[in-house]
């Protein structure tokens, strides 16, 4: 069985690892010489859209995915017309627009931050006379790790911001007072088989995830489960979803969803019986999911565009790192480490020593 992956960054990577033990093979298809999945499999080097290359993955792959959510959602819809395509391209379509992804959760009753769309300037101003500040200017699409975003703090800040999106259809958000940031991990099979991973507790920093610590028993795991199993329902949903979630006065409100395995989760590779990566392979291809509870306390610390010495993070005791072969650059996820421990002291001790190493070879 050849599984096809448009994208070969470091989820895809995570995705063949995982894939191995179980017999799968990969095809990539990524427009980066240097992918970092390469070496896993067939690289198809060339753009998403690229008719030709298309027409080669379609024929090749038995079952085609995706890493990330950027894919032009006409290649997934070229693609479903050829070959089997999971998950669906209308989960695609839905997390590409964040207006469109707004009004998805407000439609399935997942309360949202109040949010506007913005088409230029003057519209702008207008809609923070019902938004208020703060607020946060966004572009509907093509945005991750906090690109495409800037922050309003009084309307002196207007003008600057909405220059700085060129001009592209945008979202103003209401900014939320948060608690803390969390997100949940669901995997859904075709025939409706649902499975959820323990809450995550995240922090990021220039909008890009820095820690994601395991919650196991977390007091709002249960509304977390009802907003994103409403979701994979709705999008008769194949695979991993990440739904990404504020706690706000003891409550959850939606941020955005990934139809697709995700940063905050790497953690589920040491710490569950059955990782995201090895269930989004069972799920797309209708086997049975594996289970999804915690073994032990567990947190992920990303390498944000420097690395230690892999001695570094190898002498902290129950660290476990992930190199994803990508050059060092400023702003670049280049690793991570995962911090595992049955015993709590232990377990932070270990998590404290990792994040501190992260900032000492931090590049963002």
């Amino acid at each position: 069985m050849k599984i096809g992956i448009l994208g070969a960054g470091q989820l895809a990577r995570m995705l063949a690892l995982a894939g191995y033990p179980l017999g799968l093979e990969f095809i990539f298809l990524d427009p980066a010489a240097d992918a970092c999945a390469h070496p896993l499999g067939e690289h198809l080097q060339g753009d998403y859209d690229d008719p030709r290359l298309l027409a080669t993955l379609a024929e090749r792959a038995d079952i085609v995915t995706y890493e990330f959510e950027n894919v032009p959602a006409q290649v997934a819809e070229f693609l479903t017309a050829h070959t089997q395509v999971f998950p669906p391209a209308n989960a695609l379509a839905v997390a590409q627009d964040r207006l469109l992804e707004k009004n998805f959760f407000q439609a399935l009753g997942i309360p949202t931050p109040a949010y506007a769309p913005v088409d230029c300037l003057p519209g702008l101003r207008q809609a923070m006379d019902a938004i208020g500040y703060p607020a946060i200017l966004k572009s509907r699409t093509q945005g991750y790790d906090g690109k495409g975003q800037s922050v309003l703090a009084t309307a002196a800040d207007l003008a600057a911001a909405w220059h700085k999106l060129n001009g592209v259809p945008a979202i103003v958000e209401a900014f939320v007072p948060f608690t803390r940031e969390v997100s949940i991990i669901a995997v859904r099979n075709p025939n409706g088989a649902v499975a959820f991973y323990p809450l995550s507790e995240n922090r990021h920093r220039d909008g890009i995830l820095r820690v994601a610590e395991c919650k196991v028993g977390d007091r709002l795991q249960a509304q977390a489960e009802s907003y994103v199993g409403r979701l994979l329902t709705e999008l008769d949903y194949v695979g991993v979803l990440a739904l990404e979630l504020f706690e706000v006065e003891g409550q959850l409100i939606a941020n955005e969803f990934a139809p697709r395995v995700h940063n905050s989760g790497h953690w589920t590779i040491e710490a569950c019986q059955t990782s995201q990566f090895e269930n989004h392979l069972r799920a797309i291809l209708n086997l049975p999911l594996g289970n999804t509870e915690a073994i032990a306390y567990a947190a992920m610390i990303n390498f944000i565009g420097g690395l230690p010495a892999c001695a570094e993070v190898l002498t902290i005791a129950n660290a476990h790192l992930h190199l994803y072969a990508k050059v060092s650059r400023k702003g670049r996820k280049v690793a991570h480490a995962t911090a595992l421990a049955n015993d709590f002291d232990r377990f932070s001790d270990c998590r404290d020593e990792l994040i501190a190493l992260a900032e000492k070879t931090d590049c963002s």
